[in-house]
């Protein structure tokens, strides 16, 4: 069984390792071959419009980023590839159990790591606070600067993007399933994707009871409106600072997640919102541009 193991493990590192880059001058990152003369990676890792990439062959180039979806965490950069092999994606996500080997190059250190899927559809945080879903936590040991790297099965298929640490023996990757294929796809093509957005600062819900229980105003569930941005879907609708949202589009807002979540899942260019002003409660439609990728 051991030398099986050591087998994949060989195998793995054989097809991937050419695939796979540090991003960055000290490898904060990694990020691997997706299409001529692209490479995938986590939006985290950029520190500007420009990155070092260096390959396995020790060989580094100047990468521009083409297409960035920061909310969900991913990049892809144009940088010349070479003849580094492009690493294709599974047709099918691990289970939990499955074996999966993680591949990176954190610090410009190659390494191949072998662990197990621990859980499937779990969820993290991205760089600007909003939340990711169907996250495959595995347990394959990763260094610093392994983000944006691959997890793969036994065949090198790419099943997951490390993304995000979720304490100690664990990690977080974007499952390779049918919604991050079609994103990589767009960012491939340097189409980054614009999210629909209310246009309005909140604060949450035991803030806006704190608050409202201050000016003398009964305690009601809901999101406080703090900031209304200029000429923005909800200053069009007529939502002002003070307002309680507490639905949108028939969705009760417990949470600013809640909100977000309603926001994407929403297929119409109008939602009605519902909401607290003072002691009265309003609806108001607020009307939306269809969002398009840059």
């Amino acid at each position: 069984m051991l030398n099986d193991v050591e087998e994949a493990i060989r195998s793995v590192s054989e097809r991937a390792g050419a695939s796979v880059v540090s991003v960055g001058r000290n490898g904060r990152g990694t990020g691997f071959v997706v299409a001529a003369d692209r490479v995938l990676t986590s939006a985290h890792n950029l520190r500007d419009d420009t990155t070092s990439v260096t390959f396995a062959d020790s060989s580094n180039a100047q990468a521009n980023v083409h297409g960035v979806d920061t909310d969900g965490d991913l990049a892809v950069l144009a940088v010349p590839t070479g003849n580094a092999p492009v690493l294709t994606f599974a047709d099918v996500m691990p289970a939990v159990g499955a074996a999966v080997f993680a591949v990176s190059r954190g610090g410009h250190r190659p390494r191949t790591t072998v662990g197990f899927v621990s859980s499937v559809d779990q969820s993290f945080r991205g760089p600007r606070g909003r939340v990711v879903r169907g996250s495959v936590e595995h347990t394959a040991p990763l260094a610093r600067g392994s983000s944006g790297g691959p997890i793969l099965d036994a065949a090198g298929n790419v099943v997951g993007v490390n993304t995000h640490r979720a304490g100690d023996g664990f990690y977080f990757a974007r499952a390779a399933d049918d919604l991050l294929k079609s994103r990589v796809q767009e960012l491939i093509e340097g189409r980054s994707p614009r999210r629909r957005t209310l246009g309005v600062a909140l604060a949450p819900q035991h803030v806006a009871k704190q608050l409202r229980e201050a000016v003398g105003l009964p305690a009601h569930d809901g999101l406080l409106v703090r900031g209304v941005e200029d000429n923005g879907p909800a200053a069009r609708a007529g939502i002002v600072v003070g307002d309680l949202l507490v639905s949108f589009a028939g969705r009760t807002l417990a949470s600013v997640d809640d909100l977000q979540e309603a926001l994407e899942q929403l297929d119409a260019e109008s939602a009605e919102v519902g909401l607290v002003r003072g002691v009265d409660t309003l609806s108001v439609t607020v009307e939306f541009e269809t969002p398009t990728a840059e």
